[in-house]
């Protein structure tokens, strides 16, 4: 028994006596300094950190945060009004494919070319938003449950960011495995206006930035600079290093 309240003791202890690291591990995060830049559009911001980042495919030095569009209501609905533009009156769309946690914005964006009173050519006058399954080797996967949302359908691509255009290309790739009709790719940014033979469409592009750059890891100046990488990057956020 007092083993044990010795054990317990010493966890409280332990637990206690461990917070005071959590101040330098918030320091190492606010390396990263995150500063919200106005556009031309009123109603829609760019959240940004300029350093030397790393994703899995560049090196970049503009880190793009764009989790509050695609997690908040507001901004994810303004997000879609923007895209919708360029599909309403000239494109059908069946479906949409949502990459890289867009789901929200998918949602709106089906609910906008769906809506009484807009002129669009859906045949169905209703949309599927779907979110592929991952395999280990980065390829896209359907179940019999949602395939037959991607057979035959006017697929629109819905994603974060087209850089490298890896991703939108994987899912193109996959679409058209699975019997797909790819209409078009929307992002909220792009460093492209074509990937895989179509037509990207975006609300943000390095033009907002001016100085954006991005380079193969291979041949990253800022590596053979010696300077150090600032955090990891990917659709789903950052992680300091």
């Amino acid at each position: 028994y007092e083993n044990v309240k010795e054990h317990r003791r010493d966890a409280v202890l332990f637990a206690f006596e461990g917070r005071p690291e959590e101040p330098e591990k918030r320091s190492a995060v606010s390396m990263i300094n995150m500063v919200k830049l106005p556009t031309k559009k009123s109603n829609l911001f760019l959240r940004v950190a300029k350093g030397h980042f790393a994703t899995s495919h560049s090196h970049i030095n503009y880190y793009i945060d764009v989790t509050m569009q695609k997690t908040r209501l507001s901004e994810a609905r303004a997000v879609a009004l923007e895209l919708v533009s360029s599909y309403t009156h000239t494109t059908i769309v069946d479906t949409i494919l949502c990459l890289d946690g867009t789901e929200v914005i998918g949602a709106c964006m089906a609910s906008e070319l769906t809506r009484d009173g807009y002129v669009n050519m859906n045949a169905h006058q209703t949309i599927y938003v779907v979110t592929p399954e991952h395999t280990t080797g980065s390829q896209l996967l359907f179940r019999e449950n949602t395939s037959p949302m991607i057979a035959g359908k006017h697929v629109l691509i819905l994603a974060a960011s087209v850089t490298t255009g890896y991703t939108a290309q994987a899912a193109v790739e996959a679409i058209n495995y699975y019997g797909g009709q790819v209409v078009g790719i929307g992002a909220i940014f792009a460093t492209q206006t074509e990937c895989a033979g179509y037509p990207v469409t975006s609300i943000f592009n390095p033009n907002d930035l001016g100085d954006y750059q991005s380079y193969d890891s291979r041949d990253c100046p800022w590596c053979k600079q010696g300077k150090r990488i600032d955090a990891l990057v990917n659709s789903f956020g950052y992680s300091s290093l």
